[in-house]
């Protein structure tokens, strides 16, 4: 990589001219991705002054970096968006990239370039602190063992992680593909499909849960709670559900002052404010809002802590922030936590329809913030930006020629320096797919449920064409498929163009 192209690159796209060698670390920022899990666009009150839980670290960074109100996760789910963020690549090209159960295999091929992988190329060091949930091993896992493949094998050097999500077994931290604190007195193992003969669940032996279940959630118990799974063995590396959270703020804190003398990539992933939502003593009870509330505000000064540590380390300006959240919001969603009582009337997920699990906006536009510290003006962009295209605009940053397959170079957006984003995007919720194009969002027909019964969010199912004016109509109300048959089909044609197996739905409109 010649020095000449990272001085141009820098130079023109930020308009910033102090770095004068590659050995500069000017040349080379370091990059902090902040993910939350489930999230909604109306939690931030940067992002919705009514919002019900005050944010201000979230805020502070929203306010001093780019703010982008168009910005997306690229699927209404968990595993698929962490996919695409880390590939390039939309989750429904990849049939495994849904949700996953805690034993499931990896579902990144090794041998594809990632997002850590570029940066390795590039100098960086790369880690991850917390949620994984994109897969282990290779379908014949042994947690007793050392678990590979896993993220050190698709460009982390450092990986501590917990599997999946907290819901799901095994209940217990990896630390660089090994099992912590597991006694191999006491082994560990794993069923998604059938219990351990005498061992109890949340049906057979009611009296040992803390938390009640409302759907879902009724297998193994741990710490009081009932999981997703079974689980036999392995109690001493079983986390603490009210320290895990700290546990591993503590860890992401540590790897960015191990690592503040060369470039660094950390891909920190909160569990907040995904279920079971169990706040830390301190938290217990602040919101006003109960436990989701509670977690919200938690992670925020979680936010903040990240924050005072680059400036304490001295490289706050030497370092590219981003924040975001894997998905909308859902607020029972398997436990009785009374989020759905403490929240009613108060949507979190703003002025936006839908929310986890939905092909409506409030499934996929979530907050998303970039944040520079001296090197970006601060702005409020409606430019239309995706997580995915995170690898595509940094490795434009550092001069590298890596491209994903879907990731788009708008790194001009990114750093505010332009209002132009992507042209469309193919939006995805549990591998049904929707379309934007500027200010249009096209829905094809899908069979099932309007609603999710159990966590009570619309899934934008009909058994017509929808089509939204987001400019005019942010909150989805006007379906215009019958009044604007040629933008429809405008839309319709470039959706399948790009998506490519929607060509029966095509015949339907244009008849």
């Amino acid at each position: 990589m010649k020095i000449s192209i990272i001085l141009a690159t820098v130079a023109l796209v930020l308009g910033f001219s102090s770095c004068q060698t590659k050995e500069e670390k000017t040349c080379q920022p370091n990059v902090v991705f902040i993910y939350l899990d489930d999230l909604g666009y109306g939690d931030v009150t940067a992002y919705d002054a009514d919002a019900k839980v005050p944010t201000p670290n979230i805020d502070a960074m929203a306010n001093g970096g780019v703010r982008f109100t168009n910005g997306y996760s690229s699927s209404a789910t968990c595993t698929p968006s962490r996919y695409a963020l880390l590939t390039g690549r939309y989750p429904w090209r990849n049939k495994n990239a849904r949700i996953l159960p805690g034993s499931a295999p990896l579902i990144i091929d090794t041998e594809m370039m990632t997002l850590p992988k570029m940066l390795k190329a590039e100098g960086y060091q790369t880690g991850i602190v917390g949620k994984w949930h994109l897969g282990l091993g290779d379908g014949h896992l042994d947690w007793n063992k050392s678990i590979t493949p896993g993220p050190n094998e698709v460009g982390f050097d450092e990986s501590y992680i917990m599997a999946a999500t907290q819901d799901r077994v095994p209940t217990v931290f990896i630390d660089n593909g090994k099992v912590e604190n597991l006694d191999p007195n006491d082994p560990i193992y794993v069923n998604y499909k059938k219990n351990f003969e005498g061992e109890p669940t949340a049906i057979t032996n009611p009296e040992l849960v803390k938390l009640k279940w409302h759907h879902g959630h009724n297998n193994s118990v741990v710490n009081g709670i009932p999981r997703i799974g079974y689980v036999k063995g392995g109690k001493s590396a079983y986390w603490n559900d009210s320290t895990m959270a700290d546990h591993f703020l503590d860890k992401a804190i540590s790897y960015i002052k191990d690592h503040k003398q060369a470039p660094f990539f950390l891909y920190y992933a909160l569990q907040e404010p995904h279920v079971p939502r169990i706040p830390q003593p301190r938290w217990n009870g602040k919101s006003g809002m109960g436990a989701r509330g509670d977690v919200i505000m938690q992670a925020d000064w979680y936010v903040g802590q990240i924050m005072k540590t680059l400036e304490d380390e001295g490289i706050a300006e030497n370092t590219i922030v981003f924040f975001s959240s894997d998905n909308g919001p859902v607020l029972n969603d398997g436990y009785e936590d009374e989020a759905d009582i403490k929240w009613e009337g108060k949507n979190p997920t703003g002025s936006l329809r839908g929310g986890k699990y939905s092909l409506f906006e409030a499934g996929t536009r979530v907050p998303f913030i970039m944040y520079w510290k001296g090197k970006i003006e601060p702005k409020v962009s409606d430019a239309l930006v995706c997580q995915m295209d995170l690898m595509s605009s940094l490795a434009k940053l550092l001069g590298s020629d890596v491209r994903g397959e879907d990731s788009q170079d708008i790194l001009s957006a990114l750093t505010g320096k332009s209002d132009m984003g992507r042209e469309n995007l193919i939006l995805e919720a549990t591998s049904r797919t929707a379309f934007r194009k500027g200010d249009w969002v096209m829905i094809p027909p899908y069979n099932g449920p309007a609603i999710n019964k159990h966590v009570n969010n619309e899934l934008g199912n009909a058994k017509t064409f929808q089509l939204y004016n987001l400019k005019d109509d942010v909150g989805q109300q006007n379906n215009l498929a019958e009044s604007e048959p040629e933008k429809l089909k405008e839309m319709l044609d470039e959706f399948v163009g790009i998506r490519g197996e929607y060509s029966k739905t095509q015949k339907l409109i244009l008849k």
